[in-house]
Order: C-alpha cells, then sequence, then structure tokens
C-alpha cells in the first residue's frame, strides 16, 4: 500500500465520528455553528485528531476559491509589541485552518508594497497594526473591494477597515499622567515619538488634557527617533536647558524610556530620587533596566487575537465584536515622589 493510499480520508473520519462526510466538511472547514451540534462537531475533530487527518487544502481551496491566509502587516520587526501580535494572531488562526504571513512594511508606516505578484489572489484578508488605512491600499487594491481589511491600533475614523481593533491609549496615559501628578510631579517633559503615528497623537493629547487639569503643573515636549541613542540624545537636551529642571519623563514606550534613563546617569543624577522615568508596552525591556520601569501594560497578544478573529467574523458574514481592550499601569521603581524643592539662595 502506498503512503497516498494509506492517507486517511474525510469519509474514514465520517466513518469514525458516525456522521456525513457533509458534517465533516462543515466541522473541519469551521462552518458548522447552527449547523452542527458542539458535541458533533468534537467527535469530528476528535476523530479526525485520532486518524491523523490532514485536510488537501490545495483542493479544498481551489474549489472554495480561497487560500485560507492571511496577511499580517507591521511597521518593524524591531518592536516586541508586534512579534507578540503576531503570536495572538497566529494562534486563533491555526484554530481555525488559517495561516498567517507576517510583512513588516518597508516603509515603515508609510504606503506598504503588494509582497505578492497579486496580494488579492494570494490572501483572504489583511490585518494591518498601528499603520493608517490608507498605506494598504497598494495590497488591497485602491477600491480595497476585494480584500477585507481589519485595522489595529489605528484611527477609528478613519474609512476603509472591515473591522478594528483598538487598545485604550488614552486611558493608559491617563493613568500614567495621574501616577505622577498624585506622586507630586509639576513639572513634566513628555519625550514623544517622532513617529506620525494615529496611536502616539493619542497618546500625546491624553497627557495634555490631564496635565491642563493640575493649575500649577507644566508639560514640555521633546521628540526623538524610537531608538535608545536618540532617547538619550534628547533628554539629554531636555535636563540641561534654562530653567528649573523637571522631575518626571513621560516616554512614549519603554525603548525611549531606556534611553531617557541613560541619559539622566550621565548627567549625574538618579532615578528616580532626582527624575522620575515612565514608559509605554511593558515589554521584556521593561523589566531588564535597572531600576525597573514603570509603565503601561499593553495586551500585545490580545490584540492579535481579536484583529484575527474579527477578520474570521468578517469573511463568514458576522459583524466584529467592538470596544477597545483595556490597558493597565504597572507600577514599578522607576518613578517616586519629587526630590524637595532647593530653597531660595
Amino acid at each position: 500500500m502506498t503512503e497516498q493510499s494509506a492517507r486517511p480520508t474525510s469519509k474514514d473520519v465520517a466513518r469514525a465520528a458516525g456522521v456525513s462526510q457533509a458534517t465533516v466538511s462543515l466541522v473541519l472547514g469551521d462552518k458548522w455553528r447552527g449547523r452542527v451540534s458542539e458535541r458533533t462537531a468534537g467527535l469530528v475533530r476528535d476523530a479526525a485528531r485520532a486518524l491523523g487527518y490532514r485536510p488537501n487544502l490545495a483542493a479544498r481551496n481551489l474549489r472554495l476559491g480561497t487560500t485560507r491566509t492571511a496577511l499580517l502587516v507591521v511597521p518593524a520587526l524591531t518592536n516586541e509589541f508586534f512579534a507578540r501580535v503576531y503570536t495572538g494572531a497566529a494562534r486563533v488562526a491555526a484554530e481555525h485552518g488559517f495561516g498567517v504571513v507576517l510583512y513588516p512594511s518597508p516603509a515603515g508606516v508609510g504606503p506598504a508594497k503588494d509582497p505578492f505578484a497579486s496580494a488579492r489572489a494570494a490572501l483572504d484578508g489583511v490585518i494591518a497594526s498601528s499603520m493608517a488605512t490608507g498605506a494598504l491600499d497598494a495590497i488591497r487594491g485602491s477600491d480595497g473591494a476585494d480584500l477585507p481589511l481589519v485595522m489595529l491600533d489605528s484611527d477609528p475614523a478613519a474609512p476603509g477597515a472591515a473591522g478594528r481593533v483598538n487598545l485604550d491609549i488614552a486611558d493608559g496615559m491617563r493613568q500614567i499622567a495621574g501616577h505622577l501628578l498624585g506622586l507630586g510631579h509639576r513639572r513634566l517633559v513628555h519625550l514623544s515619538s517622532a513617529v506620525a503615528s494615529w496611536t502616539f497623537d493619542v497618546r500625546a493629547a491624553a497627557l495634555a488634557e490631564t496635565v491642563r487639569g493640575v493649575p500649577d503643573a507644566v508639560l514640555s515636549t521633546v521628540s526623538a527617533a524610537l531608538e535608545v541613542d536618540a532617547a538619550r540624545e534628547a533628554t539629554e537636551r531636555a535636563l540641561t536647558g534654562t530653567g528649573p529642571r523637571p522631575t518626571a519623563l513621560v516616554c512614549d514606550d519603554d525603548i525611549l524610556a531606556a534611553g531617557a534613563c541613560k541619559a539622566v546617569r550621565r548627567l549625574g543624577l538618579r532615578v528616580p530620587e532626582d527624575i522620575s522615568v515612565s514608559g509605554f508596552d511593558d515589554l521584556a525591556l521593561a523589566t531588564a533596566v535597572e531600576p525597573e520601569l514603570t509603565t503601561v501594560r499593553l495586551p500585545a497578544e490580545r490584540v492579535g487575537e481579536r484583529g484575527m478573529s474579527a477578520l474570521l467574523a468578517v469573511l463568514d458574514g458576522r459583524r466584529p465584536e467592538t470596544g477597545d481592550l483595556p490597558v493597565s499601569l504597572v507600577v514599578r521603581d522607576s518613578t517616586a515622589p519629587p526630590p524637595p524643592a532647593r530653597p531660595v539662595p
């Protein structure tokens, strides 16, 4: 007997589960809800697993006109956040017989090139993280009619997305600002990302609004590329300028915060005794630096899971789940009350 003839078929699965081949097709094609009971679906999956059954994806895709493949577009692979988004998306995709291709856009958050001869022929849908809807035109086509798009961490007012998954970024920045203001800080510097992106615009707006609510608080802003050295240089400029020295640095992400901590030490100052530093994202870097960073934890894997689930819902003609994902403040050792004011000579 050849390997080809020994391979279990859908008929074998149907026989083992005591159901029809049509039922096997519905369950393994993830089209069973509302047509097949939960118990029967479980019997089919158990039988397929016991037999080692693997569907002929090429034949099925040709028959159904689908590829069971999604493209996840991210601005870069250098940020751990996007790797965790991919992990979440791939987990949900695998549960539904889908694959996820990860594509870092060569232009960052700018217009992404089509990585295929024709993405619309190679994919069933696109998920894009932290990018503008218009940046996906080359992949989806100018009208975007043939390829569903789910946007993650992007402007909810922008048109063109069939689904959208956002974090409550504004609340995260309000939590950071409230924490620092509650400690008594009144001279704050926002170390902002130089990347033009909706998510960073929201952080800046939420921080400014929160600080404005405290009459004697002052906020200034310096900008830096998302690199440790760029953040260090920007922080050194902010701390050596004229006027009273700031007591807290509010950074747009943990990478910038790591650079800020380096600048503080190079100037002979201490974190947090002289200056408090906060990050955003809660990357692994947040606990690798010393002192460990106070930051905002973003559930990146959950973003990926919700994004893939939203795309599956759109492909199945269902409405995706709505509502922003909550974020949480993680207080560590990089923030403390400001140092006592020095007496005026």
